[in-house]
């Protein structure tokens, strides 16, 4: 696997040009995310459950709004 990237492009190489028999210039031509859905690595992927968004919305809390009615801070 790459450092760098965190992509194993050897192994992807492998399954787009080998196992999907793309030619090159189709498998680059492709998104990772196109690449991930047509060797059907998406659906290892968890949905969203409700424990993790609530751990989001804790992390990412909305911040009270200080602006007055007109969109300026009052000051307060």
């Amino acid at each position: 696997m790459s450092e760098a990237t965190g992509l194993d492009w050897p192994g992807l190489m492998r399954a787009g040009l080998r196992d999907l028999r793309l030619h090159p210039d189709q498998f680059w031509a492709l998104t990772p995310a196109e690449l991930a859905l047509m060797l059907g690595l998406d659906q290892a992927r968890p949905g969203m459950t409700r424990a993790r968004l609530e751990e989001l919305a804790a992390r990412y809390a909305d911040l009270p709004d200080l602006s007055g009615p007109g969109g300026e801070e009052t000051g307060d």
